[in-house]
Formats: structure tokens, C-alpha cells, sequence
């Protein structure tokens, strides 16, 4: 085993360490919290699923990289590559859809009283468990490539013409339209969230910026302090969204567009590592800043 399969393997590993322990701890401090509450916040039953989403992320995908890649254990011939980028895809997408419908209930949640803005927040908490399921039959629909392409790697040159490496399996594609179009449909799936959540980030700023000297004008004024909380969280968390898919999908749309990157791992296995750092990091995130999950204390506002 050479020094890069071996720096491969840890990096990813290094992943796993951090997202799997995270993702568990914060969706175990959730099941214990409605177990004591009874009911989860809508902000809390958004954060659980996104968790959810990012340990398949870091358990499926990162984890059985690091074995391969190791030489432990490898599961990628057809079957395994199929279902493993099949579960990854879904999961990441539903992920960054998840960060998304954070950012929106967040922006809602700081309209004041009796606006519009508040009746659509209501509403939004109301149809939590019809968006959920719309959000994975769409992510699932939208995933279906790898269980059509996915094939486990090997040397045949007529099934690699239009392929696309991803170290242990390849993404072969009947015709260089076919590969195109797949992209061109997982960058748009990506790139409107990212748009909808910058947004998003703008406005909750705004407000952020308004409290604070709000906040200067009334001296001892603690109103608001709960939402200001929640809003520096949810931008570091869209913050750090930005930052690691939109280097992901540059990286995809390198590959798609410089035909020399399609057969080397080096883009594929940078686009992994930095759309797999979101799941790990981020719940190290949600632990730090969410006070009930550390503290098990009450809920500060009703929501």
C-alpha cells in the first residue's frame, strides 16, 4: 500500500471519527429529549432528520471508503457501487435540502407577530411530515443514476469511453449526452438550494444586524436573545454549506468539462471529502450551539 492510498484511507477515516460519534450524540440528545418533552420543536425535527441524513452520509459512503481504500474490507463491485452511491446521493441531497428548509423556517421565525410571515412559519410547522416525504421521493427519483450506471471498477475500454472514475466503482454512461445531462441535473439540484440559502443568510443577517443595535439603544434588553441564537447558528451552519458544496460543485463541473479529470479519482475523491466535511463537521456545530441537546434544559421560547 502506497502513501497516498494510505493518506486516502485516513482522511477519510478522520471523517467517519468525526461524523459518526456527532451525527449519533446529536440524534440520540433528541430522542432523549422528546422522550422527556414529549414533542420536538419544528426547528429540532428538521435538525434530527438533516443528522439522520449526514450519518448515512459519513457511515455508508466515507466509512466503506476508508475500508477499501485500507485494504479491510471492499464492498464496491456492482452491486455494492450501485447501492452505496445510490444511499449517498440520496442522503447528501436530502441534506442539503434539509439546510435549506432550516434556513426558511429560521427567516420566518424572526417576522414579528400577527404578519404574514408568521402565518407562513405555522403553516410550514404544520406540513413538516408532507415535506419530509416529498423531500425523499423527490432526492430518491433525482438518485437513480448510480443504480443504472454504477458498475465496479475494471479495465474494459468500451465501458469506460463515457465513464466517470470514483476510485472503486465507475460511473459508466451510455453516451457522453447521457453523462452530461446527469450532471447538469445534479448541479441545478444543488445550485437552487444554494441560492435559496444565501438568500436566506442575507435576510437573517439583516436581522441580526437590527437586534444588535436594538439591543445598543436598550441597555439590559434580553428579548430576542433565543432567535438571535438560532440565526447565528443557522448562518454558520449555510455558511459552511456554501463553502464546502459550492467547492464540490466546481470540482463536478471541472470533471464534466475537461475530459482528462474523467478518468484520474483525484477530482472525485476532492468532491467526497469536501461534501462529506458538512456532515461531519456540522453537528459539532448544532452540539456547541444548541443548549437544550448539552444542557437538557426547557425550551427558552414557545415557538
Amino acid at each position: 500500500m502506497n502513501a497516498e492510498a494510505v493518506t486516502r484511507g485516513l482522511l477519510f477515516l478522520s471523517l467517519v471519527l468525526a461524523g459518526v460519534p456527532g451525527n449519533t450524540a446529536v440524534i440520540c440528545g433528541f430522542i432523549l429529549l422528546v422522550r422527556r418533552e414529549g414533542r420536538l420543536s419544528p426547528a429540532d425535527a428538521i435538525v434530527l432528520h438533516l443528522c439522520s441524513a449526514n450519518l448515512v452520509v459519513v457511515s455508508v459512503r466515507c466509512l466503506l471508503e476508508a475500508l477499501a481504500t485500507l485494504r479491510i474490507h471492499n464492498v464496491f463491485d456492482d452491486a455494492g457501487c450501485q447501492a452505496v452511491i445510490f444511499l449517498y446521493r440520496t442522503a447528501r441531497s436530502l441534506s442539503i435540502w434539509l439546510t435549506f428548509l432550516l434556513t426558511a423556517l429560521q427567516c420566518l421565525s424572526v417576522a414579528p407577530p400577527g404578519s404574514r410571515r408568521a402565518a407562513a412559519r405555522a403553516l410550514l410547522a404544520r406540513s413538516l411530515p408532507a415535506i419530509f416525504l416529498t423531500l425523499w421521493l423527490i432526492n430518491t427519483s433525482m438518485s437513480v443514476a448510480p443504480l443504472l450506471f454504477a458498475i465496479g471498477a475494471r479495465n474494459d475500454s468500451r465501458l469506460l469511453q463515457n465513464a466517470i472514475n470514483v476510485e472503486f466503482c465507475f460511473l459508466s454512461f451510455p453516451s457522453r449526452l447521457a453523462r452530461d445531462a446527469t450532471g447538469a441535473v445534479q448541479v441545478g439540484r444543488d445550485v437552487v438550494p444554494m441560492a435559496l440559502m444565501a438568500a436566506g443568510s442575507l435576510v437573517l443577517l439583516v436581522y441580526l444586524v437590527r437586534q444588535r443595535r436594538r439591543v445598543r439603544g436598550l441597555r439590559g434588553a434580553a428579548g430576542g436573545a433565543a432567535e438571535r441564537r438560532a440565526a447565528v447558528t443557522v448562518v454558520t451552519l449555510v455558511s459552511l454549506y456554501l463553502l464546502v458544496y459550492g467547492v464540490d460543485n466546481g470540482l463536478w463541473v471541472y470533471t464534466l468539462t475537461v475530459p482528462q479529470t474523467l478518468g484520474s479519482a483525484l477530482t472525485s475523491d476532492l468532491r467526497l471529502f469536501f461534501s462529506s466535511l458538512y456532515a461531519a463537521v456540522s453537528p459539532l456545530l448544532i452540539l456547541v450551539s444548541n443548549t437544550r441537546l448539552r444542557c437538557g434544559k426547557q425550551p427558552e421560547t414557545t415557538h
